[in-house]
């Protein structure tokens, strides 16, 4: 939003409603409807009450500018010219000299519909986790896939119990809020033939397809889940969540659909179609932190830097800068935690080192350890979230000072761990302890 425009939701369509359109069941059965036909544009434009295509000339800028109708046109042309091939990784049997001489190969449907099924609401996400790994073909991509996303997911074993989301009842009466990102991005994980990230991802490189922007400028640059936003919601444990480069802010109108006080924080420099919440904190993120922090401190006349009192403060998807981006490679995550006083931090970004969030070359969790562990910082999650075909996105948690695990009682956990979570998974290192690998999909 442009400063001296009046607020809109949606750039084009001033009738729009985030909490109107949430509430439409029938809006949102319309919608899946049209994606299951690959009718993107429409999908969004009855979504978002946009004006007729001819009539609608917004571009969507990220990483390249397209029209809506743009990218649908390329949706229709399916696999011409390897358009699906940017974010599948060539097969495990391939030798180097091989792979720019065969197109990458597309996941089976059973393959994607079994990676997304890791992130619903009504799955166990241990449970669906441990069948996509042993209902995987050995040596196939869904099998390196499953080890991978295993490999990372870390929860701290004194807090696995607490926060191992149960699955939630399709016939509960309390019902969950509509996610209508996961909808959206299910679907270009089917459309572009894609059953998560693994290693062998990331030799696509940095390219993404044209539906990304459309998905960024309407719901955000990562996706929450049920598992997430209640992970959240407990280690917040009624505090405050500072949304700190909120954007759009998607993620902080979910957290308050799942009860969170959050409060979104922005300086506006970037421009999104459509914006959540209205009431978004115009301001620079480490002086609103730096005078919050005197404020509380002058206030309360405490002596220590620790505010265990202090909101949590959540980064989704952390620039990197550097280079052509301008200010310092990391600086803006650094300048946070410099900046911030309380005892949990929450960082959505990736879990690889594509250098798309946080720092170029390192994951967070890594750059926690070798920076900010003398600190304090222990990670106590690290879980991941549904990725844009070619993406590797994740929820990493950090705590300190009183709410931080015992480091020493962390080590002899881990050692003494056998099994914890369901369906027989370590939930801290993310291994079966069954070898059965069962040939499937």
């Amino acid at each position: 939003m442009a400063p001296g425009k009046p607020f809109v939701y949606c750039e084009g369509a001033p009738s729009w409603n985030p909490t109107t359109y949430i509430a439409d069941t029938a809006l949102h059965e319309r919608a899946e409807a049209l994606l299951a036909s690959d009718n993107l544009q429409s999908a969004i434009a009855v979504s978002f009450s946009l004006p007729p295509p001819r009539r609608d000339p917004y571009v969507y800028h990220a990483i390249v500018s397209v029209t809506l109708p743009k990218v649908q046109h390329v949706v229709s042309l399916g696999r011409h010219n390897g358009l699906h091939s940017c974010p599948n990784p060539p097969a495990p049997q391939a030798r180097p000299s091989e792979t720019n001489a065969h197109p990458a190969p597309a996941s089976p449907r059973p393959d994607i519909d079994a990676y997304l099924s890791i992130f619903d609401p009504s799955t166990s996400t241990p449970s669906a986790l441990k069948t996509f790994l042993s209902n995987a073909k050995k040596g196939s991509v869904r099998a390196e896939i499953a080890s991978y996303l295993l490999s990372k997911r870390y929860l701290h074993p004194s807090l696995s119990t607490t926060l191992t989301i149960p699955k939630h009842s399709k016939k509960a009466s309390n019902k969950l809020p509509p996610n209508p990102y996961l909808t959206f991005l299910s679907w270009s994980a089917r459309n572009l033939e894609w059953a998560g990230p693994s290693p062998s991802s990331s030799l696509a490189g940095n390219r993404a397809h044209h539906v990304l922007p459309i998905l960024m400028h309407h719901f955000g640059c990562a996706c929450p889940t049920h598992e997430a936003l209640s992970i959240l919601r407990i280690l917040a444990a009624g505090r405050e969540v500072l949304d700190m480069g909120s954007g759009g802010g998607f993620w902080t109108f979910m957290l308050r659909l799942y009860g969170v006080r959050v409060s979104a924080v922005d300086n506006a420099q970037s421009a999104w179609r459509v914006t959540w919440v209205s009431d978004t904190i115009i301001a620079d993120g480490v002086e609103y932190l730096r005078k919050r922090g005197k404020r509380k401190q002058s206030h309360k006349n405490a002596n220590s830097d620790l505010d265990p009192e202090e909101a949590v403060l959540l980064l989704v998807y952390p620039i990197v800068g550097g280079a052509l981006a301008g200010g310092t490679e990391g600086g803006f995550t650094r300048a946070m935690l410099d900046a911030y006083t309380g005892d949990t931090l929450a960082v959505v970004g990736t879990q690889n080192r594509n250098g798309y969030t946080g720092f170029r070359g390192e994951s967070m969790d890594e750059y926690m350890e070798r920076e900010r562990s003398g600190e304090g910082w222990v990670k106590v999650v690290q879980i991941a979230l549904p990725s844009f075909p070619g993406k590797d996105e994740a929820l990493f948690v950090f705590q300190r000072g009183a709410r931080a695990p015992d480091k020493e009682k962390e080590m002899e956990k881990e050692k003494d761990a056998g099994v914890a979570g369901d369906g027989g998974e370590n939930e801290n290192t993310g291994k079966s302890s069954s070898n059965d690998n069962k040939e499937g999909t």
